[in-house]
């Protein structure tokens, strides 16, 4: 029953505001179908869903589209192949110029898997999105989305001054009508989030006042990533579960069973 209602859920998000389903995207369903996905990523569209979640957002192949804290490329290896022709895909990453080494030793090795598929990623521009420092993304009002897939508990910790002036550099280079994008391990309401979100998991209505507070408008909410089995309180964090295992043999059958995190999936506008 419990996969009946998800569903149900997700064909609803696919519902447009007049109550048309949206057109099948042919040219996104061939990006996700791509032999150049690694197959260890494949393996994981069960769980991350990115058809049903990219079409939630509202994504188009002609959009100019900023991905943030790209980290391993999984939508990537997805974004890059669809916009290559007819749109743009800036990622927004580490600084090869950081001051920090590890910052600087992440982006060499992003920059490492872009050249080393260049059919693929050779049309990706490279922007800077450096939490609490540094912002290069785009100029003001240039883009038509941004995406951002479970990174937010990692930049929580900076502080609310810090956090205000990432959102507000996110609105900038958003066009007037612009899409934000937002996927994130979801912390039940009823439990304690603590400031830093140590745990991996945030509340909605938190992540929702964030963007609010920038200026953005809640456009939808999806439950498209919603995993009911997922209790949100283990040993570890959200990282005890696939495909982190934290834990590494420790009750390992029980959290491959619970499968990847609960999440929200939530579209916002800029007016």
């Amino acid at each position: 029953m419990k996969r009946f209602v998800l569903a149900a859920i997700a064909t609803m998000s696919l519902i447009g505001a007049h109550g048309a389903v949206q057109a099948e995207d042919a040219a996104l369903k061939a990006a996700i179908a791509a032999p150049s996905r690694t197959p260890d990523n494949v393996k994981r569209d069960v769980y991350r869903h990115p058809y049903e979640t990219l079409s939630f957002f509202g994504i188009k192949p002609t959009m100019t589209v900023v991905e943030l804290a790209p980290g391993g490329g999984w939508y990537t290896e997805i974004l890059a192949p669809y916009l290559r022709d007819h749109g743009k895909l800036i990622t927004g990453g580490n600084d090869l110029a950081s001051p920090n080494e590890n910052e600087r030793r992440g982006a060499e090795r992003f920059m490492a898997r872009l050249n080393a598929k260049p059919e693929v990623y050779n049309k990706v521009a490279v922007g800077v999105f450096s939490p609490g420092r540094k912002y290069e993304l785009a100029p003001p009002n240039s883009v038509d989305m941004v995406l951002t897939f479970r990174n937010i508990h990692n930049w929580i910790g900076l502080g609310p001054d810090k956090m205000k002036d990432l959102f507000a550099n996110l609105y900038t280079v958003l066009k007037p009508g612009g899409v934000l994008g937002v996927e994130e391990h979801r912390l039940p309401a009823s439990k304690t989030q603590d400031a830093e979100a140590s745990t991996g998991y945030m509340h909605e209505a938190y992540v929702i006042k964030l963007a609010e507070a920038a200026g953005f408008k809640l456009a939808g909410r999806s439950e498209v990533n919603a995993n009911p089995k997922d209790t949100a309180d283990h040993k570890g964090g959200v990282w005890a579960l696939p495909p982190t295992y934290t834990n590494k043999d420790e009750d390992r059958a029980k959290y491959q069973a619970i499968g990847e995190s609960d999440r929200m999936t939530l579209k916002f506008v800029k007016p």
